[in-house]
């Protein structure tokens, strides 16, 4: 799955109201970021590298083993597989959009 992929998935499991309103940036390295601006209504979901409150760094590959339930993300934050920026309670909310 690439960036473009992605992103499709996301705009589909958020849809128009994200559960979380913050602006969450998944980073993933050379690969690109998914932004997910949970303050505007609808929703934005882009590849913008802008600001966010909470900034999630994975590899893709890493992100996709979360995502499908093969890596605990729990786990994989206290390995360094996954590092997060910002605020940390936001972090925690993401199985709402990632589950």
């Amino acid at each position: 799955m690439n960036l473009e992929q992605i992103t499709e998935e996301m705009r589909g499991r958020v849809g128009a109201h994200s559960p979380i309103s913050a602006i969450i940036k998944f980073d993933f390295g050379d690969d690109g970021v998914v932004r997910i601006d949970g303050k505007s209504s609808p929703t934005v979901i882009d590849n913008d590298d802008s600001d966010a409150d909470c900034t999630v760094k994975v590899t893709i590959e890493n992100f996709l083993k979360v995502a499908s339930g093969d890596l605990n993300p729990q786990m994989a934050f206290m390995t360094g597989k996954i590092r997060v920026e910002g605020d940390m309670s936001l972090a925690l909310q993401l199985g709402s959009i990632l589950g």
